[in-house]
């Protein structure tokens, strides 16, 4: 299993992209295998990345974002701006794309209905981009044609691989049988186990593709005090875990506040609660490191040193840098 770490924006910096920049070295030298930038509504995460990927500092780990909506931008700006990262980075980029939120997607101009359906159209155009085919595609929600025209990235021959952050059905055959696989966030070991990873293995394996990617987000805290902990992370996260996806996965866990999935306590607690999520199917985790600033240092700490353990080949793909996701 590839452990990698989220890196965002910290709210402290006089400039966003140093940093991150700052962040990934920290997060590359503690041997994490993978850097993951969520996408919102200030910077751009595929544009971030692509500089980071030219550090001397970031070398031999995935830069991946999670997750691009759909109803935000273009296939084919997503193509473009997935394949500018793939060559910056030598290879090492991923996708995630995700179906948004009702109240988020309008927006952008785009009502939040039906949004699977939304989701399949839109892969319709970006995945043969991502191959650097022509696309012709005319659909209810979404039209995307380069008839005539080069979408060619010298550098980016090797697609870029695509998780869908998925959770219905629909979504989940499509993350097993069309994508490389699935990106939780707020998922704990049951929910991964008994819905998210058999859902999209066997449509993965119904469509005749390679095992999938189960990518799943966790807060995690080195920590003496792990109910202090969890609750600053529900204070943090009350907002999130209100959206009604959020809330489904939180009622099939049976957990009431995303503090209550969080791995925290001494480092056999960590050690557990990773090995639990291991055990559930998940193929690579994306920590978000938390507690006060001493805590998120051991936890960066002990994560890298589990990085190291943990590594292995990535699902369907080449290993990358030596730690990649199984």
């Amino acid at each position: 299993m590839q452990i990698g770490m989220k890196i965002a924006p910290s709210g402290r910096a006089r400039n966003d992209v140093d940093d991150l920049l700052e962040q990934a070295r920290r997060a590359t030298a503690a041997g994490f295998a993978a850097l993951w930038a969520p996408q919102g509504f200030s910077y751009d995460a595929l544009t971030a990345l692509a500089v980071l990927a030219r550090d001397p500092g970031v070398a031999g780990v995935e830069l991946g974002v999670t997750v691009v909506t759909a109803q935000s931008r273009h296939a084919i700006t997503t193509a473009s701006q997935a394949r500018t990262l793939q060559a910056a980075s030598g290879g090492r980029a991923v996708l995630g794309i995700g179906a948004s939120h009702a109240g988020f997607s309008e927006r952008f101009g785009v009502p939040f209905d039906r949004p699977a359906a939304y989701v399949e159209e839109y892969l319709d155009a970006l995945l043969p981009l991502l191959r650097d085919e022509e696309v012709r595609v005319r659909g209810e929600r979404v039209t995307a044609c380069t008839a005539g025209v080069s979408t060619a990235v010298a550098g980016a021959e090797r697609p870029v691989p695509v998780l869908l952050g998925a959770l219905g059905p629909r979504m989940l055959r499509l993350a097993g049988g069309r994508a490389d696989g699935t990106v939780t966030f707020m998922a704990g070991p049951r929910t991964i186990g008994g819905h998210i990873a058999p859902a999209v293995t066997a449509a993965a394996h119904a469509a005749g593709r390679p095992a999938p990617r189960v990518l799943v987000g966790v807060n995690v805290s080195l920590t003496g005090e792990p109910d202090r902990v969890r609750a600053e992370v529900d204070a943090e996260l009350s907002w999130v875990a209100d959206l009604p996806s959020y809330r489904r996965l939180l009622d099939l866990e049976g957990a009431g506040s995303p503090g209550e999935i969080t791995v925290a306590g001494d480092e056999r607690a960590v050690r557990r609660g990773i090995r639990r999520l291991a055990e559930a199917g998940a193929t690579g985790l994306n920590v978000t490191p938390v507690g006060t600033p001493a805590e998120v240092g051991r936890t960066i700490e002990l994560l890298g040193a589990l990085a190291g353990e943990l590594g292995g080949p990535v699902a369907g793909g080449a290993d990358v840098g030596g730690a990649a996701e199984g």
